[in-house]
């Protein structure tokens, strides 16, 4: 192919790299893709792009492959820009390239006593994660991850390197934060950071025939609960795996996990908040696995025993309201014990504190007043299928519309066609200017979440 950037079309060296995903489920297969590792190379697929009348995708592990449209007939650009985490320990920041996986932004990080609003895997690329919301472990202290985002670079289909913050293109910069994509291609974020010396963190795991008492006990800690945790709660079926523990494969398993960061009490009031949480919940009966202990930033990436390797997934995504002891039941009737659930995981993460309150220069997507994140999965794995799993993700979700928000967290979608929403009408309207403004011709029109544009979402060949 003669053009001056490296396009690999179906067959040809770089194109299966290019097109690679997390999630093997949703595989994709653009009309061409190219590994950009420079802002030159971004420039160049640009303009092949828009000479060959191709629309543009973006991505760069794939983790979010479902929950974007199946791409198609399109150019596919994955970035690995070929530059280092940088790390300013005075100001409290982080450039973070696009590309670059939570685990060397954590360990960057950490090397100054500090931390970031990482998602729950190493291998998870910050950049997407971060502009689609983002529910770290940290996030009842710090708020959503997108809110820690001071600047942002891009590319836009005019092919302009733009850097934009508050004070420069503060519409623009606005809508990348959360604004639902579509805008270019983001080559690198800068963050701040937060101090984080100490940490609890891990998980602990019962069999699952605890887990009323265990989910009773644990949502009513969450009522008042310090804004210092952040903690989940799953219920697990995990098969034999040579990555799991054959403890955790012995049967269903109810797990709690998450993290207590340090506060202003120090390692006293961080081990009386550990134990509120805990203490409570061993007195049920002793975890077959507990692995809760004071650590450093690094082990938060651990706690979730989030899979490292590529691996098809199918799940769903809802935001809840307080579901009461009512809501306990409904979930544990069709997730729990004897539920017949095919689900590898169905969990509830909990929200409240700084989520629920929105920073000053907020971005499009700022805060939510929801009380848990669900989320769930399974492995389509013979003899069980993808329309076998979906139809179960159904009746979770029909089993909890009382609670369901109608919202959602992008960074938490499963799939493009679930319901969703996480802007509201004005900010839709907000959005779509800005695209009419970077991108007047379309070019990145595939790059945007379901419900995050009244103009494309009419759009039949947006299907």
């Amino acid at each position: 192919m003669t053009t001056d950037v490296r396009l690999a079309l179906p067959g040809e060296p770089g194109y299966e790299a290019a097109a690679a995903v997390f999630n093997l489920a949703a595989p994709a297969f653009p009309a061409a893709a190219v590994t950009a590792t420079g802002v030159e190379q971004i420039r160049a697929a640009i303009r092949y792009a828009a000479a060959n009348r191709l629309p543009l995708r973006v991505h760069a592990t794939g983790h979010a492959s479902a929950a974007t449209r199946p791409v198609s007939g399109g150019l596919l650009i994955r970035t690995e820009l070929a530059e280092d985490v940088q790390i300013d320990a005075e100001r409290r920041t982080a450039r973070i390239p696009a590309g670059t996986r939570w685990g060397a932004v954590v360990r960057a990080a950490a090397r100054h006593q500090l931390a970031a609003p990482h998602g729950s895997s190493p291998t998870v690329g910050a950049v997407g994660y971060l502009l689609r919301g983002g529910l770290s472990f940290y996030g009842r202290k710090t708020g959503l991850a997108v809110n820690r985002v001071r600047a942002i670079e891009v590319v836009t289909a005019d092919g302009e390197l733009r850097r934009v913050d508050a004070a420069h293109d503060p519409a623009l910069f606005w809508a990348l934060r959360g604004g639902g994509g579509g805008f270019g291609v983001v080559t690198a974020v800068e963050i701040e950071l937060f101090p984080a010396a100490a940490v609890v963190t891990g998980a602990a795991f019962w069999p699952a025939a605890h887990a009323a008492r265990l989910l009773s006990i644990w949502r009513r800690w969450t009522l008042d609960a310090p804004a210092e945790a952040t903690t989940s709660i799953r219920v697990m079926n995990m098969p034999v795996h040579p990555a799991v523990p054959p403890v955790l494969s012995a049967g269903p398993m109810f797990c709690v996990d998450g993290a207590v960061l340090a506060g202003e009490g120090g390692e006293a009031a961080l081990a009386g908040h550990v134990a509120d949480l805990l203490g409570p919940l061993r007195a049920v009966a002793e975890p077959v696995l507990d692995t809760w202990h004071q650590t450093t930033p690094e082990a938060v990436l651990e706690a979730h025993m989030d899979p490292v390797d590529p691996v098809p997934i199918v799940g769903d995504h809802m935001l809840l309201d307080e579901i009461g002891d009512d809501g306990v039941a409904e979930f544990l009737r069709v997730t729990g014990e004897g539920s017949g659930s095919p689900l590898i995981v169905a969990g509830l993460r909990q929200l409240g504190g700084a989520y629920a309150v929105p920073p000053e220069g907020p971005g499009a997507l700022a805060s939510t007043g929801a009380r848990y994140s669900y989320a769930a999965s399974a492995v389509p794995f013979p003899p069980l299928t993808e329309q076998t799993i979906r139809g179960y993700l159904w009746r979770v979700r029909e089993a909890m519309r009382p609670w369901d928000t109608g919202q959602t967290i992008p960074s938490f979608v499963e799939h493009f066609g679930q319901p969703q929403g996480h802007l509201t009408p004005d900010a839709v309207a907000a959005a779509d200017e800005v695209r009419e403004r970077v991108d007047p011709d379309g070019l990145f029109r595939g790059d945007v979440a379901p419900g995050a544009s009244a103009r494309y979402d009419r759009l039949k060949e947006m299907r």
